[in-house]
């Protein structure tokens, strides 16, 4: 007790240190990214984009995004649900005003959060690079003064949270790899730098490339503990490898099972997915399978859906109308019924499953399921035609066979109607045929030829539908071989005009019939990754290599009656900095690497390792975010650029700073105080196209114009 008392004696006294430098340059970044942040009070650029996922989350309705995945959209949609919005906004059009039951704020304050954060975190950064403080003001300050990086975390954009999430992954994992190997809380870091490479690619995929980089870094740090003691290195190999490897992809995982919670209602997007993931979501769909026989039965009325792998779905389909007796280029026909796939719904996409040794077409009590490997005959329910194959070229693919609705000419043309069930995701060999669930081929009894969409549409005579194929198993493509049963009823009349009506009465049969989470993210992630919307020429779209010189602009936002307008631009002189700091480094680790190579050692070990370091982090970061635009074919835009830019931003003070061979100290302070008062003074110069206010002439508006491929934007009264 005397020992307590004497270590609680008053006054308590807390001493703490407080790096003012950067408590400042983070006031300024906050100032700069969330001042007067609601203006405009409309739609801006890509805002209308991202503005109708934010609308989805709100109403928990099912869509794909194939640019990215969904970590970022839930980003965006966790400010709006802070602000209250309901997703009632229709997100038409760019300059739309928001109503006043709108939140603007709350729509782009995490973004803008995320801006202003990358400034101290690339003070922090570069810290941990093992430079000066003078270096590490120099990387925020030019960050802090680059407009373009000012846009884009103003609005309800996404590139201000990638780029904080690298900077936040590099920044831990330095930070793990600086600290004591004696601290246990060194590990702390670590999986924070796990977790922000895990977020970093939930937000966009082109994190991946920075994922990458910092595994690589990873590993290189990892191969030079090879030669201390061998539990520690196991220990520290096993501790990278769960937090830098197994967090990011459980994470990763984590994030398409808050996206799949979240939005369980059936919308727009829904085509795009198999029928057993349409069936999962509330609505569409689902009402209209919702106690559905689960096994297909002998009698069974179904239509079948193409597995194939394309934009819009259609079903196993026929019509009273023939095959011409002869195509536009001569070729003959059978002259029987057209069999196509119709990408809408339609009673005459109902079959009927029938046994080839019995005439009824009904359901028996019980009902017999058809299993795996039985031989069945399909009946058109609407003609009561069998779908059938012969050795007849197919009307578009000639080196396929003709499907079609058999009609007896009394011609040497014999029925060959049987087709054999084979489920190809089957767990037994007995497998029954499960609605919605089970995908199956259908093999041509005679032939061995599998029923397959084509993918070609018919002309005119086939009334522009798509064609439906047999063709032998070695030629066909696997992804459009597959069909399931989408809707299914027991049928119960046998006779046509009953079966007729029998259709639009489904049979009511209680089945729980629910799709694993993982079967619906492998076909989400994989929907993603191939499925692509296609891509259209924009006015503002550009090449990676006029992103490097600034030779375009974007134009943000423009007002509807003045000239006041936000234009994604970016810094001059900051710009132009970085490009002379990437060029500077690549010749001087040249010379330096020649010179090491004949024994001249310019820099000590320990000062050229972190000459090293600095280019593996900076000039790698730069790399990754900018080469694979190269050979990207899509619509392009200069924000692609900025995770790029941030990159050379960290090297160009610290290059500057550390090379003794081209600066004098006088020197340094004089880059030190002249660049950032350039900085400044054009960042204030272009503040009325960052901000939108205040408003400008003509005149002053041309004088901005500093590159004639500018598109700055002049309405004339």
């Amino acid at each position: 007790l005397s020992r307590m008392s004497a270590m609680l004696q008053l006054p308590l006294v807390v001493t703490a240190q407080v790096d003012l430098v950067l408590v400042l340059v983070s006031l300024l970044a906050l100032w700069t990214r969330l001042s007067r942040l609601s203006y405009p009070n409309a739609v801006v650029f890509d805002e209308v984009y991202y503005g109708q996922f934010v609308s989805f989350y709100m109403k928990r309705v099912f869509f794909i995004d194939d640019n990215g995945p969904p970590l970022g959209h839930m980003i965006l949609a966790l400010g709006a649900y802070l602000g209250g919005f309901d997703g009632n906004f229709v997100w038409n059009r760019i300059r739309a005003e928001y109503p006043s039951s709108v939140s603007v704020w709350s729509l782009r304050v995490l973004p803008s959060l995320c801006g202003a954060l990358c400034v101290p975190l690339v003070y922090l950064l570069t810290l941990e690079l093992r430079f000066s403080h003078l270096s590490a003001l120099g990387a925020a300050v030019l960050l802090l003064l680059e407009n373009s990086l000012i846009v884009q975390s103003r609005f309800m954009l996404l590139e201000s949270v990638l780029i904080f999430l690298v900077l936040l992954a590099f920044f831990s994992y330095l930070r793990f790899h600086n600290a004591p190997t004696s601290s246990w809380f060194r590990y702390i870091w670590l999986l924070l730098s796990g977790v922000s490479c895990a977020a970093a690619v939930g937000v966009k995929y082109m994190g991946l490339f920075s994922y990458l980089l910092l595994l690589g870094v990873a590993f290189l740090h990892a191969w030079n503990l090879i030669g201390d003691q061998f539990l520690n290195v196991c220990v520290q190999c096993v501790c990278r490898v769960v937090c830098l490897l197994v967090v990011p992809v459980l994470l990763y995982v984590f994030w398409f099972y808050l996206h799949l919670s979240l939005l369980n209602r059936s919308g727009p997007h829904d085509q795009l997915m198999s029928s057993a993931f349409q069936a999962s979501l509330q609505g569409g769909l689902s009402r209209i399978t919702q106690g559905q026989p689960l096994e297909v039965a002998y009698g069974s009325q179904v239509t079948l859906r193409s597995s194939a792998s394309q934009l819009i779905p259609c079903w196993l389909h026929s019509h009273k109308e023939n095959y011409p007796v002869r195509y536009e280029n001569g070729r003959g026909s059978s002259h029987q019924q057209q069999v196509t796939c119709y990408p809408f719904k339609d009673v005459n996409n109902w079959w009927i499953i029938k046994h080839p040794g019995r005439q009824e077409l009904v359901v028996d009590t019980p009902p017999r399921p058809v299993r795996h490997g039985d031989v069945i005959q399909l009946v058109h329910a609407m003609t009561s035609r069998f779908l059938n194959s012969h050795d007849v070229a197919a009307p578009m693919s000639p080196h396929a066979q003709e499907v079609s609705g058999y009609v007896d000419f009394n011609v040497s043309m014999p029925a060959q109607n049987l087709w054999k069930v084979d489920i190809s995701n089957r767990e037994a060999e007995s497998e029954v045929w499960k609605t919605i669930l089970s995908e199956v081929r259908l093999v041509h009894v005679n032939t061995s030829a599998v029923l397959k969409l084509s993918g070609v549409s018919l002309p005119d005579w086939g009334f522009r539908q798509l064609e439906v194929v047999a063709e032998k198993l070695f030629k066909a493509h696997g992804s459009s071989l597959g069909w399931n049963v989408e809707e299914h009823r027991y049928g119960t009349s046998q006779e046509p005009k009953e079966r007729e009506a029998e259709l639009h009465c489904p049979t009511h049969i209680d089945v729980d019939r629910k799709i694993s989470f993982w079967a619906k993210f492998l076909e989400l992630q994989w929907k993603m990754l191939t499925v692509k919307q296609e891509e259209s020429e924009h006015k503002y779209s550009s090449a990676p290599l006029e992103w490097i010189t600034m030779e375009t602009n974007i134009a943000y936002w423009l007002h509807a009656t003045t000239n006041a307008q936000i234009h994604l631009i970016g810094n001059p002189v900051s710009w132009g900095v970085a490009n002379l700091s990437l060029l500077a480094y690549q010749l001087l680790a040249a010379v330096y690497m020649l010179r090491r190579r004949r024994g001249f050692k310019d820099l000590p070990d320990a000062v050229w390792d972190q000459f090293v370091c600095l280019g593996c982090v900076c000039v790698g970061g730069w790399l990754v975010n900018f080469v694979p635009f190269l050979l990207m074919e899509k619509t392009l835009f200069l924000y692609h650029y900025l995770p790029a830019l941030c990159y050379l931003y960290l090297l160009s003070p610290v290059h500057t700073h550390t090379n003794k061979h081209t600066h004098t100290h006088l020197l340094r302070l004089r880059l030190t105080s002249s660049v950032p008062a350039a900085g400044c003074s054009v960042e204030e110069t272009f503040c009325p196209l960052t901000y939108g206010s205040p408003e400008l002439s003509a005149n002053q508006l041309r004088e901005l114009r500093w590159r004639d491929t500018w598109d700055i934007l002049d309405r004339r009264h």
